[in-house]
């Protein structure tokens, strides 16, 4: 899990070897605690016992169990769209459905893995401004790429000339992700990975009406 600071969050980032590896044991440790007991029962002393440091070591680092959560959503986040690469690929010689069928995989494999975590990370974005702000950036900056992906489509004859990319992206953005809260967390529908897979990426597809080249 990555350990680089946030923008605007305390900058005393590691410089040698054994500060990189003191800085991700505290990462590591609160994900595992807030795992364990959501954020607002989590304690840095929890933390910080988990990790086997010390208070000081923590405020290092951090100024608080918000920015830490807040570094592990951000990890969380990237590696939940990673799939992305997949799909804006210009160089991949895949076609438009083989890559958004790699990508929406990757997407649920890796919310899957981190279901426990995302719970809570689903939970605080409902309660705290500053990671509800963190992901819709986030969201929002795949937004647009997907937007001009579906663009590039259109232009090729490959999906649905009729719909605005924008509004698509932000339809099948939203539908991706929870999607994923209600089936991977909630466990709704009653469903198992590989159906659920192949029937959302289905889905996905009629959505854009999305075809490969003749």
């Amino acid at each position: 899990m990555s350990a680089v600071p946030l923008e605007g969050d305390k900058t005393s980032a590691p410089r040698s070897r054994k500060g990189i590896a003191t800085r991700a044991r505290l990462v590591a440790a609160a994900k595992s605690v807030f795992e364990d007991v959501g954020f607002l029962d989590a304690r840095v002393s929890d933390i910080v016992e988990r990790a086997g440091l010390s208070h000081g070591s923590f405020y290092h680092y951090f100024d608080s169990k918000e920015q830490v959560f807040r570094e592990v959503a951000q990890a969380i986040d990237d590696e939940l769209s990673a799939g992305m690469a997949l799909v804006l690929d210009r160089e991949s010689t895949a076609s438009p459905q083989e890559r958004l069928t790699a990508a929406l995989r990757l997407h649920f494999e890796a919310y899957r893995k981190e279901a426990r975590m995302m719970g809570v990370i689903e939970q605080m974005s409902r309660h705290d401004e500053q990671v509800r702000q963190m992901r819709v950036a986030h969201q929002r900056g795949h937004g647009r790429e997907v937007a001009e992906s579906i663009r590039q489509l259109q232009r090729r004859g490959l999906a649905d000339p009729t719909v605005d990319a924008e509004l698509a992206a932000a339809a099948v953005g939203s539908m991706t992700w929870r999607f994923a809260e209600e089936w991977l967390i909630k466990g709704y529908p009653d469903v198992d990975f590989d159906t659920g897979v192949e029937q959302f990426t289905r889905i996905f597809m009629n959505a854009l009406q999305l075809r490969d080249p003749s």
